[in-house]
């Protein structure tokens, strides 16, 4: 608070590079990422979670469901929901562990990895209209301090 002798109280003024001005930028760009996501992936009718599932079985290869639902960090339940969606859309399948036939295995079927293919391409213009307005230090910057965040 900042005021004179015979003055009221005032509050101090909000720093713009405040945590709540930072949170609220942040939050923006994310919301903006969201959106163009979504409209990216809406000729696939894949979500974001899905996404974020197909690619990790593209990184990682066949997988349990279990090792899957631990790698995104979500539920079982909602690890199995995410590996219908994609069997639905021939992107992913299903079969016997060969070492445990009571444990399923998930891999990515030739359909996925070019459907993935086409996404990562799509993406990876869609990154570049948002990041693209950054220049090369910036954007450098960008990515030292996220990396920073999310260590």
């Amino acid at each position: 608070m900042t005021s004179g002798p015979d003055e009221p109280a005032r509050p101090e003024p909000i720093d713009p590079a405040g945590d709540e001005s930072l949170a609220d930028a942040f939050g923006a760009v994310a919301r903006q990422l969201r959106e163009k996501s979504a409209e990216t992936l809406a000729p696939w009718d894949i979500t974001p979670a899905h996404l974020r599932a197909l690619r990790t079985l593209g990184r990682h290869g066949t997988m349990r469901l279990s090792e899957l639902s631990d790698r995104l960090q979500i539920a079982p339940r909602t690890a199995t929901e995410v590996v219908d969606a994609l069997q639905a859309r021939d992107l992913v399948r299903r079969r016997a562990d060969p070492a445990d036939r009571r444990a399923v295995l998930v891999e990515v079927t030739e359909h996925g990895t070019g459907v993935l293919a086409e996404i990562r391409a799509s993406r990876g213009t869609e990154a570049g209209r948002i990041f693209g307005r950054l220049d090369p230090a910036d954007r450098a910057e960008l990515a030292r301090i996220l990396g920073k965040l999310r260590d």
